[in-house]
């Protein structure tokens, strides 16, 4: 006879797609989800608004048309809310922004985020290529006012200052949400939300844009930054048998 002594009944393996990438305990498998989920869902509507814009869909043409002849005739009228418009999507055009984000880098590299460094200059880099190119390919002509406020060169779809305001919002968030205390969380909340609104508002209501490009900008922006948040949490993988650290994710590290 064969002697057996006491079983000790291990844990089932999280074997399927979903126990992998749903499970609690498991935070990798976890943010990757949640992130790839985020960029799915805003690549969805920026997809729908693209394929309305390639269609001039009359409606939208319509709404376009009306919102940025109220908001640049606004503008026409009153100089000095043109000139603040002016100074801000100025100080807040994409080279500035891409500038901060040069010295941000540098920061983190000097403080051993090298990782976090990386996320931050491939996510501006992918999402400044996609508007040019974006723009070739849709063709889309910007508003051609009788009194125009200000001028622009180039194509108008999608929005470039609308998606670089996201982006470096983003990592503002991404960057400094994760450390900040409660007040100073809403700060940085209410600095990311303002340098997204207004810079794409701005392009409105200097009749350099119609609306829709600028929507288009936002989503594309957002889906950005959660597609490489997403790519960067595969990146940083946690190593077999230790628990996940409270800051793990794309701001993990940046205070080290």
């Amino acid at each position: 006879m064969s002697r057996s002594g006491p079983r000790t009944l291990a844990a089932p393996p999280r074997s399927t797609w979903r126990g992998r990438r749903l499970h609690p305990d498991d935070a990798r498998g976890l943010r990757l989800t949640l992130a790839a989920g985020a960029a799915f869902l805003v690549a969805v509507p920026f997809t729908l608004l693209a394929v309305l814009v390639l269609g001039n869909w009359s409606p939208l043409r319509r709404l376009d048309t009306a919102v940025t002849d109220a908001l640049a005739g606004y503008a026409a009228d009153h100089p000095t809310w043109a000139r603040l418009l002016t100074l801000w999507t100025d100080v807040f055009a994409p080279m500035p922004l891409r500038v901060g984000a040069l010295v941000l880098f540098l920061w983190l590299v000097r403080r051993g985020a090298r990782q976090l460094a990386v996320w931050v200059a491939v996510t501006m880099t992918v999402g400044g290529l996609l508007s040019p190119l974006l723009k070739l390919l849709f063709g889309r002509p910007r508003p051609d006012l009788p009194d125009p406020v200000a001028e622009a060169p180039g194509l108008a779809f999608p929005s470039g200052h609308a998606l670089n305001a996201v982006l470096a919002a983003g990592v503002l968030l991404v960057v400094f949400l994760p450390y900040a205390r409660p007040v100073a969380r809403r700060v940085v909340w209410s600095a990311a939300l303002l340098l997204a609104l207004v810079t794409g508002f701005s392009r409105v209501a200097l009749g350099v844009h119609w609306t829709s490009d600028v929507l288009a900008g936002w989503l594309l922006g957002a889906a950005v930054v959660a597609a490489t948040a997403a790519a960067l949490t595969v990146w940083r993988a946690v190593p077999p048998g230790r628990p996940a650290p409270e800051g793990h994710g794309p701001a993990a590290g940046a205070g080290r």
